[in-house]
């Protein structure tokens, strides 16, 4: 599967304030691939430029410079097919509480120019499982109904890549795997997802690869497995038998944190030192150990250690 749902070439945005004259560039000479059929994710912190990046997209800010290509239309020369091969899933809920799903599908259908002949509203509504909500008023549905309800709405044109912007922000756990399984489902059926998200144990399960910016610059790009390898640090929890809360214990590039009475949690770099050292360091400070287990790294780990600075 060598053909990309969207190809960025070099996009740069930049504001710039008329009052102060100042320039804030948002988005600095982003260049990256989406595979078709992909799970990708796009992570960084507030201000990285994820919002701004998904407002072109959706055709809402204009790109200062760069190639954007969508499904194999150009956003300059073709904006409308570009638009047409996306559908963007917002981060707030916003839906006509007097209107019911099928209404609000109905509606969305008929401003994408959809005949009424060609709309799929039963199927898409059976494909989020609202379809038992058909005609109820949308101020009635629950959190999680109205979450894939915008997912609903931002399928009736059938677009190719789905975008999510934080999909389960404020939703519950049973809310957000019930969303998952959904999202999974329409992945399974071609289409390509593309997903922002603050949680960041959900993109290392959900997603094939994963870009990370940070102030408008790629810091990284790769698979998940591979982004976790870059971890630099060794996390190991030693259970141990009644320590002194304030004891001072200090060792060359280790970290120890006393997390209580009868556990410590060392952090070190991996490769920097011999872990018998560390054994040793606490038996002459005569710091009897009960257990030892070790912290796999996750995505959170590989996310600070690229945007810290």
């Amino acid at each position: 599967m060598n053909k990309f749902a969207l190809a960025v070439e070099n996009l740069t945005k930049v504001y710039s304030s008329p009052k102060t004259k100042k320039h804030n560039k948002a988005l600095n000479d982003l260049s990256f691939e989406v595979r078709q059929g992909e799970v990708f994710g796009l992570l960084g912190p507030n201000g990285a430029g994820k919002t701004t990046f998904l407002s072109i997209l959706g055709g809402t800010v204009i790109k200062t410079s760069g190639k954007v290509n969508v499904w194999g239309f150009d956003l300059d020369q073709n904006p409308r097919q570009v638009r047409a091969s996306v559908g963007i899933v917002p981060q707030e809920v916003n839906l006509d509480a007097f209107f019911s799903p099928k209404k609000l599908l109905e509606l969305q259908a008929g401003l994408y120019g959809i005949s009424k002949e060609n709309r799929i509203t039963d199927l898409i509504l059976k494909m989020v499982s609202l379809q038992d909500k058909a005609n109820a008023y949308s101020r009635s549905l629950s959190g999680g109904m109205k979450r894939r309800l915008l997912i609903a709405k931002a399928m009736v044109h059938q677009p190719p890549i789905l975008i999510l912007d934080e999909p389960t922000a404020g939703v519950d756990v049973e809310l957000r795997n019930n969303l998952w399984e959904n999202v999974k489902a329409l992945n399974k059926e071609g289409v390509t997802i593309i997903l922002t998200t603050h949680y960041l144990i959900e993109a290392q399960e959900m997603c094939d690869r994963i870009a990370i910016i940070n102030k408008g610059n790629l810091v990284a790009l790769d698979t998940t497995e591979k982004l976790l390898e870059r971890i630099k640090t060794k996390k190991i929890n030693f259970k141990v038998k009644n320590i002194e809360l304030n004891k001072n214990l200090m060792m060359k590039d280790i970290n120890f944190k006393i997390n209580s009475e009868n556990s410590i949690l060392v952090t070190y770099e991996k490769n920097s030192l011999d872990f018998g050292e560390i054994i040793n360091y606490l038996n002459e400070n005569n710091i009897k150990i009960e257990d030892i287990s070790t912290e796999d790294g996750d995505l959170e780990d590989v996310f600070v250690q690229l945007t810290k600075h």
